[in-house]
């Protein structure tokens, strides 16, 4: 196995819809990844989408916007650590460690973008509807096209969106760097597979039916090894230290929000981040600290490094097995904080991800973003002349209130209805928890604009 030139392979450059970025001394193709992912819309709505608590009234609490920025903090101080061993034990040319830690930064800062409203909720809800409402029945879709709806996957969104509807002009979307856009995969399959995939990566699924083909120009450019030919492949090496960034800060800073709002007592909290930051804790820093929301901050940040310090051992030391293609767990639950993480989650699932104002809202996002894909369906079924649905005054009405960008090229709903509804899910998926509910309740009538 020839280290150097595989690693060489997996920092591609080469964007996906525009051939390899040049160089710059300024700032690198990884570095301007970082930059285009800020300036997208779909980034910004994340501040307005559900972390844990759904619309909550608090400036304190995060959402998916801080939660990103925290994550791709995380990682960049990751994929820099793990970076400066790989290029000194392979003696990587044109290599920095910078540049390792600003593909994980780039793919932390956008591996929430494809989120629905409300949520994992709001994913549950989504696939819910299409299950039960029949519509997929109408239609002669593959068995795999089906799948992308019944297993609807904020993941595949996410993909779908920096490479397909962010700036869709271009071919490629935001036209990425292959290693970008790998790295950002954690589950580099599609939603239906001839067989099951063990290990992590194959939990879930990475891309629709119709953004499959960007993703095998991904997996090409950057080498990543072929699990089912042509179909599914094994993760990049640097989706294992995404997926550290992302867990490190949801569940410790879960933890603190939760603390905050009084769904768990402080001094919980503190017990479950000082088993995490373990002997990290200066007795002096924390004995000087009286208030409990400094105390809990303080441990807070070295929990986080306690656990990036175990999460790069755990990496550099299977570094082979992951080049291989063999290693396919989470780094951190191969790690000495393996057991105090599993404590701070057990708390985190029996009183922060089930908290009454968190369900209340979360429920209600079923009502919400089922009632908008019955709606905005219905207009582009009926439109499209789909046997047995009929076009009312309402659905031209509703048709108008669809974006062209979630239409066909002639302004009307596509005539492939793969397509046709995938743009519906599209236009929902993008909306944030405010506008849908805004949107809902002036559409049923609840809430009449004056």
């Amino acid at each position: 196995m020839d280290h150097r030139q595989i690693w060489q392979q997996l920092l591609s450059a080469e964007r996906l819809g525009a051939g390899k970025a040049p160089r710059s001394r300024e700032r690198t193709a990884f570095q301007q990844d970082y930059d285009r992912i800020v300036f997208t819309s779909a980034f910004r709505r994340l501040k307005d989408k559900t972390q844990v608590f759904p619309l909550s009234k608090s400036d304190y609490v995060r959402t998916r916007l801080t939660h990103s920025l925290e994550a791709s903090c995380v990682g960049r101080s990751l994929g820099a650590v793990v970076g400066r061993e790989i290029i000194a034990r392979h003696q990587l040319p044109e290599v920095e460690s910078g540049d390792f830690g600003a593909i994980v930064a780039a793919a932390c800062l956008a591996h929430d973008i494809g989120n629905p409203p409300f949520g994992h909720a709001g994913e549950d809800a989504i696939r819910e509807w299409f299950r039960n409402s029949g519509l997929l029945d109408r239609h002669p879709l593959t068995p795999a096209q089906r799948a992308d709806f019944e297993c609807y996957e904020g993941n595949a969104q996410g993909f779908r969106i920096v490479s397909r509807l962010q700036t869709p002009a271009n071919p490629g979307g935001l036209q990425l760097t292959s290693a970008v856009l790998a790295t950002f995969t954690k589950y580099p399959r599609p939603s239906a597979v001839d067989r099951e995939l063990p290990g992590k990566s194959g939990k879930k699924f990475g891309f629709f039916q119709q953004d499959a083909a960007h993703f095998a120009r991904v997996a090409e450019a950057t080498g990543l090894i072929e699990r089912i030919p042509g179909t599914a492949w094994r993760r990049h090496p640097l989706a294992f230290l995404v997926e550290v960034a992302d867990d490190t800060c949801y569940l410790i800073v879960d933890m603190e929000d939760a603390a905050r709002l009084g769904f768990v007592s402080y001094k919980d909290a503190e017990c479950l981040l000082g088993d995490l930051a373990g002997t990290s804790v200066s007795g002096g820093r924390m004995e000087r600290l009286h208030d409990p929301k400094e105390r809990l901050e303080y441990l807070r940040a070295k929990a986080i490094g306690r656990l990036l310090e175990s999460a790069a051992a755990v990496f550099l030391e299977n570094e082979d097995a992951i080049l291989a293609g063999e290693f396919d767990d989470e780094l951190l639950a191969q790690s000495p904080v393996a057991i105090p993480l599993q404590a701070v989650l057990q708390v985190a699932k029996e009183t922060i991800y089930t908290a009454r104002p968190a369900l209340e809202i979360e429920t209600a996002g079923f009502e919400v973003l089922g009632a908008l894909l019955e709606l905005f369906t219905q207009a582009v079924e009926a439109r499209a002349g789909v046997p047995g649905v009929r076009f009312t005054t309402r659905e031209r009405m509703l048709l108008k209130l669809l974006p062209a960008q979630f239409l066909g090229h002639s302004g009307e709903p596509d005539p492939n209805p793969y397509i046709r509804l995938l743009q519906v899910a599209d236009f929902v998926a993008g909306m944030t928890d405010s506008y849908a509910v805004d949107m809902y309740r002036k559409l049923k009538g609840f809430d009449l604009p004056t």
